[in-house]
């Protein structure tokens, strides 16, 4: 199996609602509604647009980072979509769509990287397009095709996890952050040099679980 994950300057609501501006979305589809992850200083006005197109039925708001769920499905809306290009070529979308400063980022996989290169060659015809990453999937046990919660903190010791729990309910990982690494170790009553320890072990088995990916 291969994987591409390719930058696409395909005109979409999504991406006029990112061009130019700090807003990112992440978009899953589910046929009747969409569940939008926005982000960045500018997502409101982000968010407002596509409001305007789908409606928003239930929002999330924490800071910069946005969860709406619409009233209807954005794809019904929009001829210029994706789905057909990885039909012809018997490929497979992973959600969500990403969109940044007016790009669709796709994540594709295929069985063989021939129909991976035809699909390449059909939306070049069409759209600017970036090849920003390209790999072969050898196995799946030691080189999962999906990021989940499994693979990335499988390895965190029981007491590497609650620590990374703990520092992130107290706002450790905010900016600025809200409360120091002793303050931290007294909440779950251990020293201070213990906890610093867990947080670099997770922090570094976590993040070399992640880079894989991109």
């Amino acid at each position: 199996m291969y994987e591409v994950v390719l930058r696409i300057e395909q005109p979409s609501a999504c991406a006029k609602a990112t061009y130019g501006t700090e807003t990112t979305i992440e978009l899953w589809c589910n046929d009747h509604c969409d569940l939008l992850h926005v982000s960045g200083t500018t997502g409101a006005e982000g968010l407002g647009y596509l409001e305007e197109i789908v409606g928003v039925q239930e929002l999330l708001v924490e800071g910069d980072e946005r969860l709406a769920m619409t009233e209807t499905c954005l794809k019904d809306r929009e001829t210029d979509t994706i789905e057909p290009y990885l039909a012809r070529h018997n490929c497979l979308l992973v959600p969500p769509l990403r969109y940044a400063n007016g790009e669709k980022w796709c994540r594709v996989l295929a069985l063989d990287s021939s129909n991976l290169t035809e699909l390449y060659r059909d939306l070049v015809d069409e759209f600017p397009v970036t090849v920003e990453s390209k790999r072969e999937i050898a196995s799946v046990p030691g080189d999962r095709p999906l990021l989940t919660p499994e693979t990335a903190i499988a390895e965190l010791s029981p007491r590497q996890q609650e620590a990374l729990v703990v520092a992130h309910e107290m706002g450790y990982y905010r900016i600025p952050r809200e409360t120091t690494t002793t303050e931290i170790a007294d909440e779950m009553g251990i020293e201070r040099r213990t906890l610093e320890e867990h947080l670099r072990r997770a922090e570094n088995k976590l993040v070399d679980g992640i880079v894989e990916f991109y």
